[in-house]
């Protein structure tokens, strides 16, 4: 059983940024990929973005140019470094992992509010 746990969340002012992280147990190369997804309310939950193995990390079309993803692989830990928020970014946030085998596995979610 992978477990997954965010951090980070909270409230944030429209221009700021906020620091996510998801901490795995076990190592994080035995996944595919990790990302990072969000849900709004009333909404679907969407692609934000996620590293995967082998090539360049990708990103929605709405955060690109102000989210970045990354991984620190001694502490199995990816992060959303989340800059110029802007009140659309207000979701939960997810944390997944695709493993090289087996099914996928979710965080519990993190809330983020962009608001003045």
């Amino acid at each position: 059983q992978v477990r997954l746990e965010e951090s980070g969340g909270g409230l944030a002012q429209p221009g700021g940024s906020l620091t996510l992280s998801c901490s795995t147990s076990g190592s994080i190369f035995r996944f595919n990929s990790m990302g990072w997804y969000r849900q709004a309310p009333g909404k679907q939950r969407e692609f934000v973005a996620a590293i995967i193995r082998g090539v360049r990390p990708h990103y929605a079309d709405s955060v690109k140019g102000r989210f970045t993803i990354s991984k620190d692989n001694v502490k199995n830990t990816i992060y959303l470094q989340m800059n110029n928020l802007e009140p659309e970014d207000t979701a939960v946030y997810y944390c997944k992992a695709v493993p090289l085998g087996g099914e996928d596995s979710w965080g519990q979610g993190t809330q983020v509010t962009v608001s003045s």
